[in-house]
Order: structure tokens, then C-alpha cells, then sequence
């Protein structure tokens, strides 16, 4: 009786292990968004948990984790590939993965500082640093990964944490050890090497890719991790440079920082090279065995990745194809196939769906813009737009090919013109016997950096059919049009390359 007033068990149900074998068996196998919010719960309520010794607790969070993550896997695959996700569903999936990864981290963080202030009993999590360093940094990176599914903002914070935490695992000697991260998975990883993928995906300007494409870039970066360089030491291949005692992401090697102890730099190394292989073999029509994409995926979805990264990787920077000008102007803008049709059908914009930008720089190319004031959820990478620079009368075509958000509210769009001039035309299907009375299809036509006698149609999906000859009026002509190839598509538009045949008066 007396023994037990001085019990320090803990209280809490988990401290059982019965009854945390039972809470892993029962999370249900059918709602992987039920079994994460279920987990969820449990480590809100272990963040604050009395009593548990130091390793009690560690090995609890890492059985919790490692129960989560075949629902957790199962949650991102809806939340990329699920073709009618709602806005409130998209948002329900991302807030609960945010949640995870970030209440995780704290946990394998709560451990760590356990071990530090030398609490009695630490000393057992001793032969589990390297494991907790390296899941503590992967949960990091899967925060930065989340944030970027929803491009930004990254908080300087989440930065030197991540950095901290791969120092930390250096000066305890763990940070180089092997390990398989959760079981099942075929290959080893390290703190150092969880630390390395993630400062190359931020390397590999994903601001340009939408999420399942982001996805498969983080696949892509985890098979080519053995071919970085990374190191202490400023080299001639060194193409990055990062300070993890400081709350910034890495930069690229212009000139030499200021000398600092805990100064890394790092390189795509023979990265290159392994991503040209998987091109020419992506390009056959086969993806490696030993290349993990996490699912199956069309050529014509990986290439772009593949060719993305290569471009990112080189040892010089990709260069700008036209030089920008610094500017500030507005930019009326309306979004969508249907809106721009309208626009460039001469019908003004009788719903309020304008918007004014502010461009900020302008070049032949396109431009760069700031939104002040976002509005619904349309906004993308791969939204087509309607714009009007101010004092303008002529309204251009583009498409957004980048996407950074400031806050909330506000966000940076990188915008390329597709032309400076679109004429609408309703076109219709040539094998169709009555042209007259053929059901048309709306369309418009660009010319803008087109080789003679082709021309560019953006039409609603699917109405691109490369056995079809299309025909349309135009500028006063009839034209015959045969199709070529499909170029884009996007979520409500498809551009295409047409042939024109013949143009009679």
C-alpha cells in the first residue's frame, strides 16, 4: 500500500502495453482517414503524458508511427489521385497529413530532449538516436513535402529545426548509420541522407509541378540520394550551399559564403547521368524494377518529372529565355477556357469574375505577378488565363507554370504567354457530312511562334481526335485544319498542333 503512493506508472491508457497492442489492432483497415485521426488523438494526448520513462514513450510514438503509415500512404494516394476530390475533402486529407508529420516530429523531438537533459532511465534510448534522429528529419521533410503540395508558405523555423536536428545527429556520432527507417521497406537510410533528400527536393524548384508530379520528384530524388555529394567542404562540383544553424533553405553556389563550422555543401554528383538512363528507358517503355514510383504511371506523366529534374540538376542553372524587366502595373486576369472564350470573343465579362494583379516583372515570354487577394481554389499550376495589362486594349492568352504562396491570402504566379493574340472560332468536325448543321466546338486559334502553315487550337478536353480534320472561319477564310499532335492539357482546356491545309475565300 505504501509502495504504491510513491508508483510513478503513468495514468495513461497506452502506458499498458496490452492496451496499446489492442488501440493498433482496433484503428479500422477500411478508412485510412478514420485511422489516422485516430492516431492523431493518441499523440496529442502523449505530447503531455506523465510518468512514461524515456524509452516507454519512444517505443510507444514508434509503434503508433509505424501502424500509421500503410493509412497514411493509402491517405496521400486519394488526396494526389482521387479524380472528384472535393475542396472540403482536399483540405480534410492535407490538414490531417500536416497534422501527423508535425505532431510526430514533436514527439521524436520530446525524446530526444529527454536523452539530452539526462532524465533517469535515457540512457536506454541510446541505441535508438540514429533511428530517432533520422524518422525526426524525415518527418520534417514530409512537412516541407505537404506545404509544397499546397505551394507554400515555408516558415524559417521549420528550416532550423531540420537543421538542428541533422547537427545534433552528427555530434552524437549517428548521424551516417544505415538503417531501414520502418520495416518492410528494401532499402537502408540515414539521418544524413533524410537530411540530404529533402535539401535537394527544395533544389529542385517543385513551384513549377503539380502535387502528384511533386510526388513523383521526391520518388525520383529517394532512388538517385546514393549519387548526391554532400559534405563540409566547398568542391568544384559542389552546386549548393546550406548553414543548418541558420533558419534559411539552401541556395545555390554563386560565390563563397562566409566561413562557418556548420556551413554543407552538396551536388547532383552522377545524379545526371542516372537520370538520363531512366529517360532513354522511360522512353522505351519501361521503368526499372529497382526505380520504387510508389505506383504505376504513364510515360507521358514521368517524363515531364524526369526531364524537369534534369534540367534543375545540370551543373549550370537554367537560364531565363528572355531577359525580365522590372515593372509594376496591373493585369486584369480571368481564368478558364469559358472565360477567356468570351474575352477573345469580344463579350465582356458580365460576372465579376476579374481579377486585378499586380505584374511585377514582364518579359517576352510572360510574366510575373503577384495576386494580393486570392480568390477560391482555381488558382494552379496549369490554369489558363486571360489577361490585360493596364492602359492595353488587347487582351493575351497564358498559361500559370508557377505558383508560390506568400500567406493565406497572397501568392506569386509565374506566367507564360501562349499568345498576344487569340482569335475565337467554333469549329467543327470535317467528316461530318452537314458542316451546317454539325454541333460546333469552341475554340481559339493562336499563330504566336508557330512554324508556316501550322496553327495552335485550345478546345475544351478530349476534343482533340488525330484521325479528325477539324474546319473553321477565320480572319474572313475558311480553314481545313488536320491535326498534328496534342501539345498540354489542363484540367478544363487541351492545346493541340493543326496543319493548315487550305485556306479558301
Amino acid at each position: 500500500m505504501i509502495l504504491s503512493l510513491f508508483s510513478a506508472k503513468p495514468e495513461h491508457p497506452l502506458a499498458d502495453a496490452k492496451e496499446l497492442r489492442r488501440a493498433i489492432a482496433e484503428l479500422p483497415l477500411d478508412n485510412a482517414f478514420k485511422a489516422v485521426d485516430e492516431v492523431l488523438a493518441w499523440f496529442e494526448s502523449l505530447l503531455s503524458a506523465e510518468g512514461f520513462k524515456p524509452e516507454q514513450l519512444f517505443d510507444t510514438v514508434r509503434q503508433l508511427d509505424e501502424a500509421a503509415q500503410p493509412h497514411l500512404r493509402r491517405l496521400t494516394r486519394d488526396y494526389l489521385h482521387s479524380p472528384r476530390l472535393s475542396k472540403t475533402e482536399e483540405r480534410r486529407l492535407w490538414t490531417a497529413s500536416t497534422a501527423f508529420w508535425d505532431l510526430l516530429a514533436r514527439l521524436y523531438e520530446q525524446s530526444l530532449a529527454r536523452y539530452r537533459g539526462k532524465e533517469k532511465g535515457a540512457d536506454a534510448l541510446k541505441p535508438h538516436l540514429s533511428l530517432i534522429h533520422a524518422r525526426l528529419i524525415l518527418a520534417y521533410g514530409n512537412q516541407l513535402k505537404w506545404r509544397q503540395y499546397h505551394y507554400g508558405p515555408v516558415e524559417g523555423d521549420i528550416w532550423l529545426r531540420l537543421g538542428q536536428a541533422y547537427l545534433a545527429a552528427e555530434s552524437e556520432g549517428v548521424a551516417g548509420r544505415l538503417l531501414l527507417l520502418y520495416p518492410g521497406q528494401s532499402s537502408s537510410s540515414s539521418a544524413t541522407l533524410e537530411y540530404l533528400k529533402v535539401l535537394m527536393f527544395h533544389a529542385s524548384s517543385m513551384d513549377s509541378l503539380l502535387p502528384a508530379e511533386i510526388e513523383l520528384a521526391e520518388r525520383l530524388i529517394g532512388h538517385c540520394l546514393p549519387q548526391f555529394v554532400f559534405g563540409s567542404r566547398s568542391g568544384p562540383e559542389s552546386v549548393y550551399w546550406i548553414d543548418p544553424a541558420q533558419p534559411l533553405p539552401p541556395v545555390r553556389l554563386t560565390r563563397e559564403p562566409l566561413a562557418a563550422p556548420t556551413l554543407r555543401f552538396f551536388a547532383p554528383g552522377n545524379a545526371p547521368q542516372t537520370l538520363a538512363e531512366l529517360i532513354r528507358s522511360v522512353e522505351l517503355g519501361t521503368v526499372p524494377e529497382e526505380v520504387n514510383l510508389g505506383g504505376q504511371y504513364p510515360a507521358r506523366m514521368i517524363l515531364p518529372v524526369l526531364h524537369h529534374l534534369a534540367m534543375h540538376w545540370a551543373p549550370t542553372p537554367p537560364l531565363r529565355e528572355h531577359r525580365r524587366h522590372q515593372v509594376k502595373s496591373l493585369l486584369t486576369v480571368v481564368n478558364g477556357f469559358e472565360a477567356a472564350f468570351q474575352v477573345f470573343s469580344g463579350k465582356p465579362d458580365g460576372d465579376g469574375a476579374a481579377e486585378s494583379w499586380i505584374a511585377d516583372n514582364v518579359s517576352l515570354g510572360g510574366f510575373g505577378a503577384l495576386v494580393p487577394n486570392l480568390r477560391g481554389d482555381w488558382l494552379r499550376i496549369g490554369a489558363l488565363l486571360a489577361m490585360q495589362p493596364e492602359g492595353g486594349s488587347n487582351w493575351l492568352l497564358g498559361v500559370v507554370r508557377r505558383y508560390g504562396r506568400e500567406s493565406d491570402t497572397q501568392a506569386a504566379v509565374g506566367i507564360q504567354t501562349l499568345a498576344r493574340q487569340a482569335l475565337a472560332v467554333e469549329l467543327r468536325p470535317r467528316s461530318t457530312s452537314a458542316y451546317a448543321l454539325a454541333a460546333g466546338i469552341p475554340g481559339m486559334l493562336l499563330r504566336d511562334g508557330m512554324e508556316e502553315g501550322e496553327v495552335r487550337l485550345v478546345m475544351p478536353p478530349a476534343s482533340f481526335d488525330v484521325r479528325e480534320n477539324l474546319e473553321c472561319e477565320a480572319e474572313g477564310r475558311h480553314l481545313l485544319l488536320t491535326p498534328m499532335d496534342i501539345q498540354e492539357s489542363g484540367s478544363d482546356y487541351e492545346i493541340a498542333r493543326y496543319r493548315e491545309l487550305r485556306s479558301d475565300n
